[in-house]
């Protein structure tokens, strides 16, 4: 049976972990910890770790490629488990959603996410699904490049993490009764 790839987005280390950019591996955590799995192991250009979801299996990847190189550990996931893009499932960050809006879609483009432009490219399709998690637009002065690497401020921060909680749900829902459902239930959701 082929495996979902979810691919929760984000950039490695201590210096980036509480960064807008960084939800994707959020929710990906919190799946792990939520379920007892792990604990990650290292491959494919990413940290792992297997999940059983009913009769489904799902490998919860993290790249540790860096962002704007996401795909090439998505792409390599993908080839090793032998899953096409129709498997697979991106998780990250979005500036042009509120801090805490959910908005599950079957696919589209990058919307200038860089790190999911990299998937596009590295997997040769827009074709995928996704679940953004909305972090908000900058600042006033900010840059949006800045303003994606920088903590939240405590109100957004926990915005978020409530949202990153709904994120782990949906894909759970996701995963075990189709992604129609999920986006019934779970778009629209603040």
């Amino acid at each position: 049976m082929t495996p979902w790839i979810v691919a929760g987005l984000g950039n490695p280390g201590p210096r980036y972990a509480r960064t807008r950019h960084n939800v994707g591996f959020w929710v990906v955590d919190r799946i792990a910890g939520d379920k007892g799995l792990g604990p990650f192991r290292s491959g494919h250009q990413a940290l792992y770790v297997e999940w059983r979801v009913g009769q489904e299996r799902a490998v919860l990847l993290k790249p540790q490629t860096f962002m704007n190189l996401s795909g090439e550990a998505v792409a390599a996931a993908l080839r090793w488990y032998k899953a096409d893009a129709e498997h697979l499932i991106v998780i990250y960050d979005d500036i042009d959603l509120k801090p805490g809006r959910l908005r599950l879609r079957e696919q589209g483009s990058s919307g200038g996410h860089r790190g999911v432009q990299s998937v596009i490219e590295a997997v040769g399709t827009s074709r995928f699904r996704r679940i953004r998690i909305g972090v908000g637009r900058p600042a006033p002065g900010w840059d949006a490049a800045d303003w994606v690497l920088a903590p939240f401020d405590p109100d957004d921060e926990a915005r978020v993490l409530e949202a990153v909680a709904r994120a782990a749900e949906a894909l759970e829902v996701a995963i075990r009764l189709g992604f129609t459902t999920a986006m019934n239930r779970f778009n629209g959701i603040a």
